[in-house]
């Protein structure tokens, strides 16, 4: 017997400075996954604005909100219950005298089910997060949505192997990775776009599990996104992608039955030697 759910995700370009032009692009783009029988419809990192991480500037502090109020996510609250979607949505969150990149997980209904709080954070030329954001106090997250187990790190989350993996012991049928990569401005000849996918790749392989990661497009004040959006399946190998500049949606359907049964099959988890393994702590 199968299980399938319905998954998508977005790849879009975003206009500087025009956080409702943003929402509501966004938010037409899920009505067509929608529409394509999608049922967890994942948008890129931080897509209220450009990218606003590639230097330090003080003014980009007023474009954080409390997360149960952000103007993402009320309209993208809305949005779930009229269509019975899960949307995962990546914020600038403000809590108190704190700063934190964090996705509200929105289950089908339109319930709000928390937060997650990007646990690694990076610092480098074009990737300034540290000024603007604390490393997550969450802890990694896997949320029973109405259209399965649901787990999600943030870009920089996506290279290291443990936070997949912890996802996977915490139950997740799917993990989703929002994010925004592109060029190395210190290095332009570095091109990070096949390792960044054969990272997720290896997480889909070594948990048995699929993979969505969704970038973002488009050339912003000089620093361009790669895209190259997909989806895998269980064993690592891509379903569906998209190109470095198409805007649009990818879709697949997963049959968790089956991707249960070649878990079992696999026994990497049945195999592990946690006893073996405090050197990672």
């Amino acid at each position: 017997m199968s299980r399938l759910i319905h998954v998508a995700a977005l790849q879009l370009a975003f206009a500087k400075g025009d956080v409702a032009a943003n929402i509501a692009k966004v938010a037409d783009h899920i009505r067509s996954a929608a529409g394509r029988g999608a049922e967890i419809i994942l948008p890129s990192e931080l897509f209220c604005d450009h990218y606003f991480c590639k230097t330090q500037d003080e003014v980009h502090f007023a474009n954080a909100f409390d997360w149960r109020e952000h103007p993402a996510v009320k309209a993208m609250q809305s949005l779930a219950a009229e269509l019975g979607v899960v949307i995962p949505v990546s914020i600038f969150e403000k809590d108190g005298p704190h700063y934190f990149n964090s996705v509200v997980m929105i289950d089908a209904d339109g319930a709000l089910l928390g937060v997650y709080r990007k646990s690694h954070i990076p610092d480098g030329p074009g990737y300034q997060e540290k000024f603007y954001f604390r490393p997550g106090d969450t802890g990694f997250r896997v949320w029973e949505t109405q259209k399965g187990r649901v787990g999600v790190g943030i870009c920089w989350d996506q290279w290291f192997p443990e936070a997949a993996r912890a996802m996977a012991l915490m139950g997740a049928d799917i993990l989703l990775y929002p994010t925004a990569i592109g060029a190395e401005p210190q290095d332009p000849s570095l091109d990070t776009a096949a390792r960044w996918r054969r990272a997720m790749q290896g997480h889909a392989v070594s948990n048995v599990i699929p993979v969505v990661a969704a970038n973002r497009v488009g050339s912003e004040d000089g620093q361009v996104f790669y895209g190259t959006s997909f989806i895998t399946d269980e064993t690592g190998a891509i379903i569906t992608d998209m190109d470095r500049v198409e805007e649009g949606v990818i879709t697949a359907s997963i049959d968790l039955e089956h991707v249960d049964r070649e878990r079992a099959a696999w026994g990497f988890f049945r195999d592990r030697r946690p006893d073996l393994y405090e050197s990672l702590l």
